[in-house]
């Protein structure tokens, strides 16, 4: 299974990374398979809701328009002021577009043959770890243009709170937030390619545990168990 290359761009903030996205160097043996980040538009979409919101600062403008117009002020003195103020919800607008790039840019999300990394954060970056034998199974939000979510649960015990998460959480699960690598391009062939690494790992798992109880049954080695 065939690395996907992913070029993303190193700010100042993550110039100490020994490898793009990762804490530290690949350990021997460990594959690395896919690294991707979010589609900053439809993260702007998605998350921050850029098209309700242009459409909220739409009814306001119109309202306006209309109370202008309904006080007595012609069509075009109404429109005059409509535009007037035009800027400010604009602004908002600009901003949270900037915010979803921002946010696109500081994201690299990775996948190898044992695990899931992913290092977020736009102020404070963070990167967390999850081994596949922390993942109980994983869910595929698809969207337009095969861009979406794959949401990765995680057991009981693992849980981690939804504000270190946000965005890359899936949305409204915060009793058990869900890591989630968000608005990602080919999304279907990225969850396949999850589920056959996750598949393999399990399977070695599996065939380590039968091995280590063998040589526990021999008497050679008193305890052992599948990592």
């Amino acid at each position: 299974m065939s690395a996907q290359s992913h070029r993303h761009g190193l700010g100042p903030e993550h110039e100490f990374e020994p490898e793009p996205g990762l804490p530290e160097p690949l350990p021997a043996g460990e594959r690395l398979l896919w690294q991707g980040a979010p589609d900053w538009r439809r993260l702007a979409i998605e998350v921050f809701h850029i098209r309700k919101v242009a459409a909220y600062f739409s009814l306001l403008l119109a309202w306006k328009w209309i109370a202008d117009c309904y006080d007595g002020a012609t069509v075009l003195q109404g429109l005059w002021g409509m535009l007037q103020v035009a800027p400010l919800p604009l602004a908002g607008l600009l901003l949270l577009a900037g915010l979803a790039r921002w946010s696109a840019s500081t994201t690299l999300y990775t996948i190898t043959d044992r695990r899931v990394v992913m290092r977020i954060g736009i102020v404070l970056s963070i990167t967390f770890n999850l081994p596949f034998a922390r993942i109980c199974g994983a869910d595929v939000r698809q969207g337009d243009a095969d861009i979406g979510d794959l949401c990765l649960h995680l057991g009981e015990n693992d849980r981690i709170a939804y504000v270190h998460l946000w965005p890359h959480a899936r949305p409204w699960e915060l009793r058990q937030p869900q890591p989630s690598l968000r608005c990602i391009a080919d999304v279907s062939r990225v969850a396949r390619l999850l589920v056959e690494a996750w598949g393999e790992a399990g399977g070695r798992a599996a065939s380590h545990g039968q091995a280590s109880a063998a040589r526990s049954n021999d008497g050679r080695l008193q305890t052992a168990g599948a990592s």
